[in-house]
């Protein structure tokens, strides 16, 4: 099993909002940088975890857990011209943007900060914490998630 984090702004979808979807489980779409679309195409696979990172927020934060339960597929959104996340580039013969789905797992207790997490021993090469590190898709090492999910008290 692989971890990860993925970034979403609570305003535009939050965790609560995933643990409301059907079977609480949605796709993660509108990843629009080729790092990242490559790890949803290449890496991400079925059975993974993933910390669920509320961005642009007050506080920033880990706000639960989800799980990877549909690999890498087209993201569909791309080819919808009403859709926000529309790109005339992007092809269904030839799509340009990939998505997985993701079913929620459990909630934290509270959001575990940005600020919190900085002064983690052991977090210190966290992605998420590097200089200018922005990805909305990041890996997660087995200890950086063993020191945030005791953090949270999971």
């Amino acid at each position: 099993m692989n971890y990860w984090l993925l970034k979403s702004e609570p305003e535009m979808f939050g965790y609560r909002d995933l643990e409301k979807s059907p079977k609480k489980t949605t796709y993660w779409d509108g990843v629009r940088n080729y790092q990242a679309r490559n790890t949803l195409r290449d890496l991400m696979k079925k059975g993974d975890r993933c910390f669920f990172y509320h961005s642009n927020a007050d506080p920033t934060g880990i706000a639960g857990i989800c799980e990877v339960v549909k690999e890498g597929y087209p993201d569909f959104t791309a080819f919808d011209e009403t859709h926000e996340h529309y790109d005339p580039k992007s092809k269904a013969d030839a799509p340009t943007w990939m998505m997985v789905d993701v079913k929620a797992v459990r909630a934290f207790p509270r959001v575990i900060t940005l600020a919190e997490l900085k002064g983690v021993k052991g977090l210190e090469k966290m992605v998420l914490l590097q200089r200018g590190s922005r990805l909305s898709v990041q890996p997660v090492t087995a200890r950086e998630w063993d020191i945030v999910c005791k953090l949270a008290g999971v």
